[in-house]
């Protein structure tokens, strides 16, 4: 039998989740069940936390202290140059495989670097914009019209300059 647990001890799950949409209640029964609480309930807090990422796939931080959760979006650095693209939401049941061949302009990225900074393995801040225009290149979209292979080039020749913080 599972060891029991503390109700006052703060417990932290994180989970992926489809923004906007409430999840299957039976991937979520198996995490949290044990700790006393409603996957469906959970699963609609999730929903209501994540609207303003609908359709994208996030990180969901469930912070559970008293038998209460809290849901807090911990977003990844796809996801937030997906969302900085400004696409409509899609029908994931519809469209599949899509492709995302928009274009972001240079302050954006350096604002997604500032988000993704605290969780990045770079030393200074232009080593976190080049993680973000690597995640870039790799979501398919382009930087001020140019591939980000170019402006990462920019970056380390010092032809585009990056703020320190």
């Amino acid at each position: 039998m599972a060891p029991k647990f503390d109700p006052n001890e703060v417990k932290i799950i994180c989970l992926r989740a489809v923004g906007g949409e409430v999840g299957a209640t039976s991937s979520l029964a198996p995490k949290i069940g044990p700790l006393g609480l409603s996957p469906k309930k959970i699963g609609e807090d999730i929903a209501k936390a994540t609207a303003d990422w609908k359709g994208l796939k996030i990180t969901v931080q469930l912070t559970i202290q008293n038998r209460q959760a809290t849901v807090s979006v911990v977003p990844s650095a796809s996801s937030l140059v997906i969302k900085a693209l400004k696409e409509p939401p899609r029908d994931r049941k519809k469209q599949k495989n899509i492709k995302h061949n928009g274009n972001i302009n240079f302050d954006e990225i350096i604002n997604i670097a500032r988000i993704m900074r605290p969780r990045s393995m770079a030393r200074e801040l232009s080593g976190t914009v080049k993680e973000i225009l690597g995640t870039a290149l790799s979501v398919g979209c382009t930087i001020d019209g140019r591939s980000p292979k170019d402006i990462i080039e920019m970056v380390n020749n010092g032809e585009l300059e990056v703020p320190d913080s």
